[in-house]
C-alpha cells in the first residue's frame, strides 16, 4: 500500500459514514410517514403490518455499521498521526494534518499555509515519496 492509498483511507472511510447518516436519515423520514398513515379506519387485508419494524431493524443495522465504521477511522486516524508525527519537518507534517486529519481541499491547505495550490502539490509529492508505510501501522 503506497502513503497515499493509506492516507486516503481516512477521506473514503469519512465519506461513508456521511451517506450511511444520510441513509438513517431518509429511514427516520419513512418511519415518520408510516407513523402517519396510521389511523382509526380498516386498512387493506395485504397491508405490511411490519413496516414500522422494519423500517426501525434497518435503521439499527445502519447505526451499527456506523458505530463501526466510526471506530475503525478512529484507529486508523490515530496510526495516521503517529505516522504524521515520524516527519521530521514541521511544514510537511501540516500539510498531511490539514489533508488527512482535516480533510481540507488542496486549495484551503493553500491559503492556509500562505502557498499556491501548485507548491502545495509539489511539497505533498516529496512527502509521499519520502515515506513508507510499516506493515505494522495498517488498520485491519
Amino acid at each position: 500500500m503506497t502513503a497515499k492509498e493509506y492516507f486516503s483511507q481516512a477521506y473514503q472511510i469519512d465519506k461513508r459514514i456521511d451517506c450511511k447518516i444520510e441513509q438513517v436519515a431518509r429511514l427516520r423520514e419513512l418511519a415518520a410517514k408510516a407513523t402517519s398513515t396510521l389511523s382509526d379506519l380498516p386498512g387493506s387485508a395485504t397491508r405490511n403490518t411490519h413496516r414500522m419494524e422494519d423500517i426501525i431493524v434497518k435503521m439499527i443495522a445502519l447505526e451499527n455499521e456506523i458505530n463501526d465504521d466510526i471506530d475503525y477511522l478512529v484507529d486508523l486516524k490515530r496510526n495516521i498521526t503517529r505516522l504524521i508525527k515520524s516527519v521530521d519537518n514541521i511544514e510537511y507534517q501540516r500539510i498531511l494534518e490539514l489533508r488527512y486529519l482535516c480533510l481540507k481541499s488542496w486549495k484551503e491547505i493553500g491559503e492556509d499555509l500562505g502557498y499556491s495550490k501548485t507548491h502545495v502539490f509539489r511539497l505533498h509529492a516529496e512527502i509521499l515519496e519520502s515515506l513508507s508505510i510499516p506493515d505494522s501501522t495498517i488498520v485491519k
